[in-house]
């Protein structure tokens, strides 16, 4: 079921929720650290008054009192200890919340520099991600970006960095819809994730690759009988070392330990270093989906939240995945005994501990190890349906775009800037429909050209990834965005910033030049949309995020800035005219911006093709005044020597 382009399911403030939870989660974490104080100081008090207490009676003679005493006070200290680990949890989560609503607040007013810039994800090669600042300081993926893990951040890098077909829109669109009101839920699922800050340090595709990895103990059957009869034998010889028979059984156990871990440190280390790494992601992971499996959980009626949970079910045979990934986070954290030099000594030497955690590993391998994966993919896109609620959350007046089986439509009202924090931020409207069609913007210095296209292209790739964007109304159908405007010279390559441009309509018409797909997109378009199902997305980043970052089923939409400008204005326009006519032949269509008069004649030469449009500005009292606002027709006047007088220069 579509989504409705008027679908408007919040009408609180943002703010002002997010001001109040900022107050109430402050104040409880205030609470919760009182209490931890002085669960701190009941500790000292139990301990001591206990070993007090335990030496008075001893020392009176009263033996058996004594130790129903010791066992009493052993087992309130336990109970203490549970108690205020208790309460400590309480108090970091509503830090944690705290922060979380803090930069919700941030976001709002466009304090953007605190947040994770994605710079990893950049790509001078990619189709868009540079020129519209996807990423990147005061970029999009600072303002979406919601994901609490690892995983989660590449999963809606990959979902901004590749537009998806229709479907796949509408069963994100769908699903963060539903997931959008309950702020509650997703702050929650956001908080859990955070307690385990070390979960950045691993890749969990590289663990679960891993895990696939042949077993160690295959083809070891002699080392299985040893992993029990050695230690045995240790505590066997302490034993009797301890009841004064002799060191000698203890010294020769010791040596056969000592060197069965020396033969096999190499491979103990591997597995520790792998375990431990993964420790808090694992938990962050199973944390986080026993909120989604909770019966408590919302009943979402999204399709995508419902397949999600039965991919669930099905991965883990059944039973809850959070179960599964319990017992695989206790088995990893067997090695955590290993953190501790003196931990790591008595339990090697006299328990083979680090291999009997090696064999717990495989033994769990063989049983959930293949669906691993499949579990991580599920979180990982509830991380990005997270990020797309929160968005929609925080941004209540945003419209959720309309798809149109239309060729390459693009019909907007009111379109602005996400990335303008403005308190009365210009907008406009924009359409066009159909291949070969061409708007030719121009305008003077700074009236906005550029910034219309980033506004056209942002909105685009929002949209495209399942997200409201900032519009009163946008219907469009999915096109591959590609943009020419920030290439620059490149020192290492020896390549000039016209010959960097030049390569870079290269690759447009590479992507655009592929005639016989125009036909199965115009299929496609005439279908009836179907109901999306679970999938792993072919879309989502590797491990190493080499992922596809165009989607060659699409159209192609194309945003040039002043093309060709590192040459004269005779070749420049013969050039970009001669791309234009090329480019009106395949399925692609777009804007450029440019400063050449010349270019707006060919509204008149070629019409229906190309249409002309402007930003234009004034000079009065010494001062250039810019509205910002789209006008029908070609620029009438420009400013350069205005600026220019401006700025001292004598004209």
């Amino acid at each position: 079921m579509p989504v409705s382009a008027d679908f408007r399911p919040i009408t609180v403030l943002p703010a002002e929720v997010f001001a109040e939870n900022l107050t109430t989660h402050a104040a409880q974490e205030q609470h919760y650290a009182r209490r931890h104080q002085l669960g701190g100081w009941l500790r000292v008090l139990l301990f001591g008054g206990g070993a007090a207490g335990a030496w008075w009676l001893f020392s009176s003679g009263f033996v058996l009192p004594g130790l129903a005493f010791v066992v009493g006070v052993l087992l309130a200290f336990w109970g203490m200890v549970r108690w205020h680990a208790a309460v400590g949890y309480q108090r970091e989560h509503h830090r944690l919340l705290t922060q979380l609503n803090q930069q919700e607040l941030d976001r709002l007013a466009g304090k953007l520099g605190g947040f994770d810039a994605g710079q990893r994800y950049l790509d001078a090669q990619h189709p868009y991600a540079a020129d519209l600042d996807v990423f990147g300081p005061h970029s999009l993926f600072q303002l979406l970006n919601r994901a609490s893990t690892r995983l989660g951040h590449d999963w809606l890098a990959g979902w901004l960095l590749r537009p998806a077909l229709a479907d796949e829109v509408r069963a994100r669109q769908q699903a963060a819809a539903a997931l959008a009101p309950d702020l509650n839920w997703t702050q929650e699922w956001q908080a859990r994730a955070r307690h385990f800050p070390r979960q950045h340090e691993a890749d969990p595709r590289e663990f679960s690759a891993w895990l696939a990895r042949p077993d160690f103990f295959q083809n070891k059957a002699w080392l299985k009988p040893l992993l029990v009869l050695l230690p045995l034998l240790v505590l066997a010889s302490a034993a009797a070392w301890a009841l004064g028979q002799g060191y000698f059984w203890l010294i020769g156990a010791q040596v056969v330990v000592s060197l069965l871990n020396g033969r096999l440190a190499e491979a103990r280390n591997e597995y520790a270093a792998q375990a431990l790494a993964m420790h808090d992601a694992l938990r962050a992971t199973q944390a986080q989906l026993a909120l989604f499996e909770d019966e408590a959980a919302p009943d979402w009626q999204a399709p995508r939240l419902r397949e999600l949970r039965a991919t669930l079910r099905a991965a883990s045979h059944g039973t809850a995945a959070t179960r599964r990934l319990g017992q695989l986070t206790t088995v990893a954290g067997l090695f955590r005994g290993r953190e501790h030099p003196l931990g790591a000594l008595l339990l090697n030497n006299f328990l083979l501990w680090d291999l009997h955690a090696m064999w717990q590993l495989e033994r769990w391998k063989r049983d959930l190890g293949p669906e691993l994966t499949t579990v991580l993919e599920v979180q990982a896109e509830l991380e990005a349906l997270v990020s797309l609620a929160g968005w929609q959350f925080a941004n209540p007046t945003y419209t959720t775009p309309e798809l149109s089986v239309g060729p390459l439509e693009v019909a907007a009202e009111a379109l602005g800037h996400p990335l303008i924090f403005a308190a009365q931020r210009i907008t406009n409207d924009y359409q066009t429909i159909g291949y070969g069609q061409t708007a030719v913007i121009t305008g003077s210095n700074m009236a906005g050209k550029s910034t219309f296209l980033r506004t056209v292209g942002l909105n685009m790739a929002l949209a495209l990834a399942g997200g409201v964007v900032c519009a009163r109304r946008l219907r469009l159908s999915p096109a591959q965005l590609f943009s020419a405007m920030r290439t620059q010279d490149n020192l290492a390559e020896s390549t000039s910033s016209f010959y960097a441009e030049l390569k870079r309509l290269k690759l447009l018409l590479d992507m655009s030049s592929s005639e016989s797909k125009i036909q199965q997109e115009e299929l496609k378009m005439t279908r009836e949309p179907a109901g999306a199902s679970f999938s792993a997305p072919s879309n989502q980043p590797k491990s190493n995020y080499e992922q596809p970052t165009t989607n060659n089923e699409l159209p192609v939409f194309y945003l040039l800035d002043e093309i060709l400008k590192g040459t004269n204005s005779l070749d420049r326009h013969r050039g970009a005219r001669a791309l234009l006519r090329q480019l009106h032949q395949r399925r692609a269509a777009g804007l450029i911006s440019t400063h050449d008069l010349e270019l707006a004649a060919l509204e008149g030469e070629w019409p229906g093709q190309v249409r002309n449009f402007s930003f234009n500005s004034t000079f009065s009292e010494g001062e250039i005044h810019f509205d910002y606002h789209l006008t029908p027709g070609p620029c009438q006047a420009f400013n350069a020597s205005q600026l220019m007088q401006l700025m001292g220069i004598e004209i």
